[in-house]
């Protein structure tokens, strides 16, 4: 992985040839106005693997994951995604490609008017464009089941307590059955126990589905429980990567005071 990057963690666990790449980001740049919020992101997903992106609020985390899916245009850089450049994708490659990629926002963006089953529906008749009743209600009994919740189906998103929007949310975006998952920060606003409990659902999931993930969070709790690998950003870059065990024993001031606890 070139990415700029000298960490002692790199130097001990190359990354093996033989591993596909689905996300390639190199050099990738981003401002609003005269805000340089990302300076120079190198960053490589592998197939199969959760990489946490590590980074105190406010830092432009999540701008990285917009600018993967084009909600937001990159201002330099590249950003291929299974093999293909993001930037110069027409229309409609741009939203088959959106359908291979699931995207979970903080707010789990759920329709208030819907229903759960109506929510989980939406997807399957809009976007892959399903007809067959019986096709429909497996997926939504099965994704239900998945994320822990199978009585949910007719309850509305305002009867549900935080970590179950979390999940109906995570429900609606793996029932189209993507190969790549974008969190963005994923248990904000959830308290202690329902954040550990969200954590430990994505890595259910990323192995009951295989997808490959990219993770946004400055929660340290959620970075130790889901992630292979985590990169730490600061100041606009990426400064650090490694497993989190390696970058909590880093030499590295400026790495280590991710991981003191308050």
């Amino acid at each position: 992985m070139e990415t700029g990057i000298d960490t002692k963690a790199k130097e001990k666990k190359p990354t093996p040839k033989d591993k596909e790449t689905v996300i390639e980001i190199r050099h990738l740049k981003k401002s609003f106005g005269s805000n340089e919020v990302l300076k120079d992101i190198n960053l490589d997903l592998y197939k199969g693997e959760n990489v946490v992106v590590l980074g105190k609020s406010g830092e432009g985390k999540s701008v990285t994951i917009k600018c993967i899916v084009r909600l937001l245009e990159k201002d330099g850089g590249e950003i291929k995604v299974f093999g293909e450049e993001v930037g110069t994708m027409t229309d409609a490659e741009l939203k088959a490609l959106r359908i291979r990629i699931g995207f979970l926002f903080q707010s789990a963006a759920l329709y208030d008017s819907m229903t759960v089953r109506d929510n989980l529906e939406f997807p399957l008749r809009k976007v892959l464009k399903l007809t067959d009743e019986a096709e429909i209600n497996k997926r939504v009994e099965d994704v239900l089941e998945s994320v822990g919740l199978p009585d949910a189906a007719d309850k509305l998103p305002s009867d549900l307590s935080g970590g179950m929007r979390k999940r109906i949310g995570l429900a609606r975006t793996l029932i189209v059955n993507p190969e790549i998952m974008l969190y963005d920060e994923p248990t904000t606003g959830l308290d202690t126990i329902t954040s550990e409990e969200i954590s430990e659902l994505i890595v259910k999931l990323q192995k009951k589905y295989q997808t490959s993930s990219i993770i946004i969070t400055h929660d340290l709790s959620c970075a130790k429980i889901t992630s292979d690998r985590i990169v730490i950003m600061n100041d606009g870059a990426y400064i650090a990567e490694g497993t989190f065990d390696e970058l909590r024993e880093s030499k590295d001031e400026n790495v280590r005071g991710f991981f003191k606890q308050p």
